[in-house]
């Protein structure tokens, strides 16, 4: 792995410190609402990322997600407020500003099936006003980046899922963008081409590129997004850090494999009650000869404290779970009541 690689998993194995902000935002969303006929997509959406800021994107599908990033790009206009990318609106974008953007599109069909994954590299290089031979350069560049350059020459009809997305990534960073939208980047690739996408978007980012990133996977932002826009039924639910979000959760709960002690389920369940106290609560799984338990506890109990106060009433935790994780249960608490009719 190369010095620039080692650097970018530095990155994702600490926090990330957020970036100071600079004068004026690389993107600037002001009051924005869309609407297409009498559904309401945005509403009242408002968004500053700086540049070297990962802005996560979440929601529920037809939250608004890909409806903002349309209007980030410029495919749509807003029905009410404003948008500015790298100070220009991006309906009137010029080739220059196109060339400072980097889209990765969910679902992304734009490639020539028939030709290589070079070639359509090149093509794109083209279209963005590059002379051929920077064009060949930057598409072997960005290959060997995404791990792909052992497959130049194979026709995309040939590439997986996983390897086309990684070229949707590739023609993102053809011409160095200082700003990129991903749109469910890592949706068909495993854990390891996953992370090692995260690395390029994280290593673009350090050099003073803004990201959103719209994801489905909750915990891949965890090292990751500076700060977080969650959207539901087109509204903002929530704009902060991680941990903020997380703070927000409903009670944490655990699944708990236990040696009781001769103790059955309902009589177990009240002796850890009482030794819990308001920290959490525990409640047997199943019949009252199970050994599964639900462990719920609140925001500010340490885990390792409640199974010590278990332990001290002669119950061995034999094997302890999440149940789902902390962002997962966040994530449920804000879109609870959000609704699933509408575009996205």
């Amino acid at each position: 792995m190369s010095n620039s690689s080692e650097r970018h998993t530095l990155v994702l194995e600490h926090p990330r410190e957020a970036p100071p902000p600079p004068a004026s935002p690389v993107i600037h969303v002001d009051a924005v609402s869309r609407t297409y006929g009498k559904k309401r997509a945005l509403a009242d959406v408002t968004l500053q990322v700086a540049g070297g800021e990962i802005r996560g994107l979440i929601g529920p599908n037809g939250a608004g997600k890909t409806t903002l990033l349309r209007l980030l790009t410029g495919l749509v206009s807003p029905t009410s407020g404003s948008v500015r990318i790298l100070g220009e609106e991006p309906t009137r974008a010029t080739r220059g500003l196109r060339q400072r953007i980097g889209l990765v599109p969910s679902g992304d069909r734009t490639f020539y099936l028939r030709i290589s994954g070079l070639e359509n590299l090149v093509f794109f290089g083209r279209m963005q006003g590059l002379r051929r031979r920077a064009a060949v350069a930057e598409a072997r560049r960005v290959l060997a980046e995404v791990e792909l350059l052992d497959a130049e020459h194979l026709r995309v009809g040939e590439y997986s899922h996983g390897m086309q997305k990684r070229l949707s990534v590739a023609r993102a960073l053809l011409t160095h963008p200082e700003l990129l939208l991903v749109d469910e980047a890592t949706h068909d690739l495993d854990p390891a081409s996953g992370r090692r996408v995260r690395m390029l978007i994280a290593g673009i980012a350090a050099q003073g590129a803004a990201v959103v990133w719209a994801t489905q996977k909750l915990d891949e932002l965890r090292g990751f997004a500076d700060r977080v826009m969650l959207l539901s039924a087109g509204e903002v639910r929530f704009d902060g850090t991680l941990p903020d979000l997380i703070a927000r959760s409903a009670p944490r709960r655990y699944v708990l494999r236990v040696r009781n002690g001769g103790l059955d389920g309902s009589a177990l369940a009240a002796v850890a009650d009482r030794l819990l106290g308001e920290r959490g609560s525990l409640t047997a799984l199943g019949d009252e000869d199970s050994e599964n338990y639900l462990l719920s506890l609140e925001h500010d109990a340490i885990l390792g404290d409640a199974l010590s106060a278990l332990a001290g009433a002669r119950m061995d935790v034999l094997t302890c779970h999440e149940e789902q994780s902390e962002l997962e249960e966040a994530f449920l608490a804000f879109t609870a009541d959000d609704s699933q009719d509408r575009p996205t």
